[in-house]
């Protein structure tokens, strides 16, 4: 993948804002994410056993010095210039209707305007803020726990959250806290449908001749990644890393399987009428 840096304008920094947590400093994102999905699979609080409550949010540490390295700070400008790049394409292809958001950089914790949020559960995107949520060791995760390594798998997940914020401002998000799990949920079906939006941002990114200050440029093998990304994080993956077994009636986001479909579908098409998921019509 080509990119260059742009001047963070899609970036609000708040890494030396957040953090905090109980016992989450000694953990480490892995272990809280493992935590997380034996809790949510097995139905039991498993973060009782460290003395603190996943519902209950520990206090989020205040402003101080912000210790970073040069190649923490690359990864800042990779994730500008790729939410820089997908807000174009969308802004393009949606006109008026597309509002510019940013990806809050956080570490550990931070509160939102949807709640408090550990990095444990991932990147998330706020609709009430309408903005996107990343601390930036979910990268290593992606890469060490679950095989996903690579730029443009990286570049998925963010714009798979920029994804939802589309989704948010066409109106397309409506029923997912009444109908949250199941193949066949409307949590799975909007899930799905960013990802088949992160596809269409894949789309564009492959045209050549679009290389310049804060843009994306892809190169061959580059889609690989981000498929390989998707099959990564399916559901029923998920869960049989963390129970050893496949639970559908559980299911969120969608099967390996079907995260690879979906994003497969924007990636060849472009086209975000081809990213209809059941009522969910562009």
């Amino acid at each position: 993948m080509r990119w260059s840096p742009g001047d963070r304008g899609n970036i609000e920094d708040q890494r030396a804002r957040s953090g905090g947590g109980v016992g989450m400093a000694g953990m480490g994102i892995g272990g809280f994410l493992l935590l997380l999905v034996l809790s949510w699979a097995t139905g039991t609080n498993l973060f009782s056993l460290l003395g603190t409550d996943s519902g209950a949010p520990p206090e989020v540490g205040t402003s101080g010095e912000l210790r970073t390295s040069p190649g923490e700070e690359q990864l800042v400008d990779f994730v500008d210039a790729v939410t820089n790049d997908a807000q174009d394409t969308w802004a393009r292809l949606l006109g008026s209707r597309y509002e510019r958001t940013r990806v809050v950089l956080f570490r550990d914790a931070i509160q939102s305007a949807c709640g408090f949020a550990q990095a444990a559960t991932g990147p998330f995107y706020c609709p009430g803020d309408h903005k996107v949520y990343l601390d930036l060791g979910f990268f290593r995760e992606l890469d060490q726990r679950f095989g996903a390594p690579g730029d443009f798998a990286q570049a998925y997940v963010v714009t798979h959250e920029i994804g939802h914020h589309v989704q948010n401002l066409l109106g397309l998000m409506e029923g997912v806290r009444e109908d949250r799990s199941g193949p066949q949920s409307a949590s799975v079906a909007v899930e799905l449908q960013a990802d088949c939006f992160a596809g269409v941002w894949g789309h564009a990114a492959s045209q050549s001749g679009r290389f310049q200050a804060g843009r994306v440029e892809l190169e061959p093998g580059d889609a690989d990644e981000a498929l390989r990304a998707a099959s990564s994080i399916g559901d029923d993956r998920l869960q049989k890393m963390s129970t050893g077994r496949v639970m559908p009636e559980r299911f969120t986001h969608g099967s390996s399987a079907q995260r690879v479909q979906w994003f497969r579908r924007g990636l060849e098409s472009g086209d975000p009428r081809a990213c209809s998921t059941g009522s969910n019509t562009f």
